[in-house]
């Protein structure tokens, strides 16, 4: 195995028993966080890139549903949960985020071009411009942390 990467799974804590990657998938991320290729990180576990890359792949794919789990997860306790359909003027929402947050009680400390910006960037590409371009919920915890899902 190259150099260093055990190490760097241990001082980071990683536990295959209880991370959603295998061993093998936070090894090859770790190796790529590094700037190893693909073609090296081959030759030292004795394996084809194309291999790598799968085990990349699913690393990334895992890691993606392991991050909606907790927005899910979020947005379950949230006690501020507000519906943007598509087509609605982004520079629309923050005043529904506040409305909804002060129904709750719940304080946000984000001025409204804030907001927008951390819709926009959390939203992906269900955002271009000032259009909403995808249906949206947006979440605000108990805390006024904000949190974007799309619904599927």
């Amino acid at each position: 195995m190259i150099d260093g990467v055990e190490e760097t799974l241990d001082e980071i804590g990683f536990n295959p028993d209880t991370s959603v990657l295998t061993r093998r998938q936070a090894q090859v991320l770790a190796l790529r966080q590094q700037g190893v290729s693909q073609a090296a990180i081959a030759e030292a576990l004795g394996t084809s890139r194309a291999n790598v890359s799968s085990i990349e792949g699913s690393a990334r794919d895992n890691l993606e549903k392991a991050r909606e789990t907790v927005a899910f997860a979020e947005a379950l306790r949230a006690p501020v949960r507000i519906q943007i359909p598509a087509e609605t003027d982004l520079y629309d929402v923050p005043q529904q985020v506040y409305d909804a947050c002060d129904e709750e009680g719940v304080k946000v400390d984000h001025t409204a071009p804030d907001l927008m910006k951390i819709i926009s960037d959390a939203a992906g590409d269900a955002v271009s411009g000032r259009q909403v371009d995808e249906d949206l919920i947006v979440g605000v915890t108990s805390d006024g942390s904000v949190r974007v899902r799309r619904p599927d």
